[in-house]
């Protein structure tokens, strides 16, 4: 682990959620600018969500940060397995902004299509670096077998694609998701991981004390160059670090 990734430990999922949401606030709180960032799916990021609901709806200012998606099961926007749905029911429909911030992965239309979509969309609004996209702030869970986003272990091709987004295949369920890319994530300003539960364990073990192991995992290689990566740990995903 190099020196540009940090690792906080918190008790307990509602407190890395409360901690995050703390850090989140101070951070749009010291600029004016606009602030485009990518959420993630999960339960930790929905306990995050609510948490800005009650406790920051009218301390955050909403009307400059656009939301966008790592990733999106290739379900309408109603399914419960929606990413977006999620987002919508804990966060978006509790806090007063316009549609035009909200940029869903469209999974309702044909994977390739809800990707290519995906691409316009990203290349119309975002502001590029070394010709990649650049996202403000990128929220990324781990999978117990190290997947992020929808870059699994099997599909390790995804974290060189040089395409902004790629349709994953889930490799238990076959489901098609659409996710950013490993060039897209390693370009943000700030990648910051949220890591609960025992599951998660042996995978957070690897990528931060056996290189070997750390190699074959998708989150290990998420790294910005350019930016800034912070794990957001509870005690039991953080239990076996040496």
């Amino acid at each position: 682990m190099n020196e540009s990734k940090e690792v906080r430990i918190f008790e307990d999922p509602e407190s890395v959620a409360e901690a995050f949401a703390l850090e989140f606030y101070h951070m749009i709180s010291s600029s004016r600018q606009r602030f485009d960032i990518a959420l993630s799916g999960g339960k930790t990021p929905k306990l995050l969500f609510e948490i800005f609901a009650s406790e920051y709806s009218n301390k955050i200012p909403w009307e400059r940060i656009h939301f966008w998606w790592g990733d999106e099961r290739c379900v309408p926007p109603t399914d419960n397995e929606s990413n977006y749905k999620m987002t919508q029911e804990s966060l978006l429909s509790k806090i007063n902004i316009d549609e035009s911030q909200i940029h869903r992965i469209k999974g309702e239309l044909s994977p390739d299509a809800a990707a290519s979509d995906y691409i316009l969309q990203i290349q119309s609004h975002l502001n590029e670096r070394d010709n990649w996209p650049i996202f403000d702030l990128i929220i990324l869970g781990m999978g117990d077998d190290g997947h992020t986003a929808s870059i699994f272990p099997d599909q390790m091709e995804f974290l060189k694609s040089d395409k902004i987004c790629e349709v994953a295949t889930h490799p238990e369920s076959g489901q098609k998701r659409v996710t950013l890319t490993g060039k897209v994530l390693n370009n943000a300003n700030r990648v910051y991981f949220l890591v609960t539960g025992k599951s998660k364990a042996k995978r957070v073990s690897e990528i931060m004390n056996n290189l070997k192991k750390a190699q074959k995992l998708p989150a290990f290689h998420v790294e910005p160059a350019k930016g800034k990566t912070i794990f957001f740990f509870d005690q039991k995903a953080a239990s076996k670090i040496s």
